[in-house]
């Protein structure tokens, strides 16, 4: 008849593995950050008249997941408060949030989702590549931008820049004085869930 042995060792080994498993699993579950406000700047310019004429939005929330060992696992679903656009003139700010343009009431986000992240040659000093979808105005476009990642105490800032066409995404009609190309800066501060 033959004996079973079990070693110390494999007991133990045995009993340590479901700590092994929940402290990896709860390190995974501890990279999302949430996008906040305060330290974050969202900020667009658009040429009117030929002369360039800023704004930001705020409202910022949504979820990051953030891996910088498996960029594949990382996703953003972002969103700004479509009427919190502010550009210093109270009636420019009334007429973008109507129907015309950003139709805040109708469509009151501004969304930013990713489908997949990458690296790049400079991926050690932080750069990554943004591929996504943006919607704006009821309508969704693809996306695609650099952008670094800087780290900051429990927190991440992402920051980045794009060019969109207004006409795309049904934002005011054809000027002849309204540029149609609108550059958007994103400075993202995103502090740990």
């Amino acid at each position: 008849m033959t004996h079973l042995s079990i070693s110390k060792d494999s007991m133990n080994m045995k009993r340590l593995l479901p700590f092994f498993f929940a402290f990896i699993t709860s390190s995974i579950v501890a990279q999302k950050y949430t996008p906040t406000d305060e330290g974050s700047k969202v900020h667009f310019i658009i040429r009117n008249f030929g002369i360039k004429t800023g704004g930001q939005l705020t409202g910022l929330k949504g979820e990051i997941l953030f891996f910088t060992t498996d960029v594949t696992a990382c996703h953003f679903n972002v969103s700004v408060d479509a009427s919190t656009v502010d550009t210093d003139n109270g009636s420019r700010d009334g007429h973008l949030k109507g129907s015309e343009y950003f139709d805040a009431e109708k469509f009151p986000e501004i969304t930013i989702t990713s489908t997949r992240i990458d690296k790049t040659n400079k991926t050690e000093e932080g750069f990554y590549y943004f591929t996504g979808n943006l919607s704006l105005h009821g309508i969704t476009k693809p996306i695609s931008f650099p952008f670094r990642v800087e780290k900051e105490n429990d927190a991440y800032l992402f920051t980045g820049e794009f060019q969109i066409n207004r006409l795309d995404f049904g934002v005011g009609s054809s000027s002849t004085v309204l540029s149609n190309t609108v550059n958007v800066s994103l400075s993202v501060l995103a502090k740990k869930s």
